[in-house]
């Protein structure tokens, strides 16, 4: 069973970056589309952006679009979020999952379109001069 684990959390000002990882604690993460996603207190969960399992297809929405990207290691079991041009409004808990019911070369963004489970407890993210 897919168990992830996200880290690389932290307080940035606005216009710096930040490197997320998403850690897989079994060897299975390649059978996996792994999303992004990050809530704020009193908003449903938003997706920020997925890859597909087989590292071809990648998707973001317009808030994040050219600023964020996810990449994956399928050797190290590992899904990084970079991202970068950081702002305010993008503080947030950021969570990864894992979607298995997709196919190789997709991916869903947003998280009720997919069949995400495996949800991490998430990494805090705060953007602030």
């Amino acid at each position: 069973q897919l168990q992830l684990v996200e880290s690389g959390g932290g307080l940035v000002q606005p216009g710096e970056s930040l490197k997320l990882s998403c850690t897989a604690s079994s060897f299975v993460i390649d059978h996996y589309a792994i999303g992004w996603f990050r809530q704020v207190p009193g908003k449903g969960r938003e997706g920020v952006g997925c890859i597909s399992r087989n590292w071809m297809y990648t998707d973001y929405p317009d808030s994040v679009k050219g600023r964020f990207t996810i990449s994956r290691d399928n050797i190290k079991d590992v899904v990084y979020l970079q991202m970068n041009s950081l702002k305010p409004e993008d503080t947030g808990v950021y969570y990864c999952a894992g979607d298995g019911d997709q196919f190789a070369g997709d991916c869903m963004v947003e998280p009720d379109k997919g069949h995400y489970e495996s949800w991490g407890r998430g990494t805090q993210v705060t953007v602030a001069s």
